[in-house]
């Protein structure tokens, strides 16, 4: 399975940068194309600004051409969305597939004092569910927020349904650097499944405050490996995976062989 996450700072759906990359990923077999958070919304903290009625028309604006560029290029696109249903807000991530389209609305949201997502958005507070979960040509792929990776409640059904990779859109800052890739190797080894995380580039001011977004997307393997990964620069990264590899990694290590003779 090839895969591509283009590593952008904020673009916006004007940008004609974005679509040459998606005609190089095109040309490139890549199959699905991930981006990070706030990549095609401005910034959480700048959207605290914006006017409910001009989030939607963006947001319109960026389903419409998403679906287009997917139907176009054969290809399935991963797109962290801001939307508006009914005047209010919603934090998603979307999934736009040639014939088909699916939103993810993200379940556990950021709450601390300086970003305070949940408060911000509508996102339903209830009982968790799954993430997610879908297949191209037989490959099994589980979307969830960045955020929501630190949350060991939404992994059960990774494991329960044998997914080969999960794809992770996150918007990190600050000095998070090494806890991330701390924790996407270890989410990759103990569950035995590829991990691609598609992280933002770019700054924010705030007053005298810059929130840097460091970029570091990266491909962890079932094994705990990091594959490959990026710098803090504009660029894309193509992946393969192997589901080969997965159930390799699986017989090899026998977390869940472990696990199931005790249920």
């Amino acid at each position: 399975m090839r895969a591509a996450v283009l590593q952008l700072s904020s673009q916006g759906m004007s940008s004609t940068k974005f679509y040459k990359y998606v005609r190089i990923a095109s040309k490139q077999g890549v199959k699905v194309l991930v981006l990070g958070e706030y990549i095609l919304n401005p910034f959480f903290k700048e959207l605290l600004s914006l006017s409910v009625s001009m989030i939607k028309e963006q947001a319109e604006h960026q389903t419409k051409i998403l679906k287009e560029l997917s139907g176009t290029y054969n290809m399935t696109i991963i797109a962290p969305l801001v939307i508006v249903k009914k005047q209010k807000v919603y934090k998603t991530i979307a999934k736009f597939a040639p014939s088909s389209t699916s939103y993810y609305q993200q379940q556990l949201l950021i709450n601390y004092a300086h970003w305070n997502e949940e408060k911000y958005f509508s996102n339903e507070t209830k009982p968790l569910h799954s993430p997610l979960i879908f297949k191209i040509e037989g490959f099994k792929f589980a979307l969830m927020s960045g955020f929501e990776l630190h949350f060991d409640a939404l992994w059960a059904d990774i494991t329960a349904k044998n997914v080969d990779c999960v794809i992770v859109p996150s918007v990190s800052t600050f000095d998070s650097y090494e806890r991330w890739k701390a924790l996407i190797l270890s989410r990759a080894f103990t569950h035995n499944c590829y991990l691609l995380r598609a992280n933002r580039i770019g700054e924010y001011r705030e007053s005298d405050f810059i929130w840097k977004f460091y970029g570091d997307s990266v491909l962890a393997s079932p094994n705990g490996e990091l594959l490959e990964h990026l710098g803090n620069k504009e660029e894309l990264m193509i992946v393969d995976m192997s589901h080969t590899e997965v159930i390799q990694a699986r017989r090899s290590w026998g977390f869940k062989d472990m696990i199931n003779k005790r249920i």
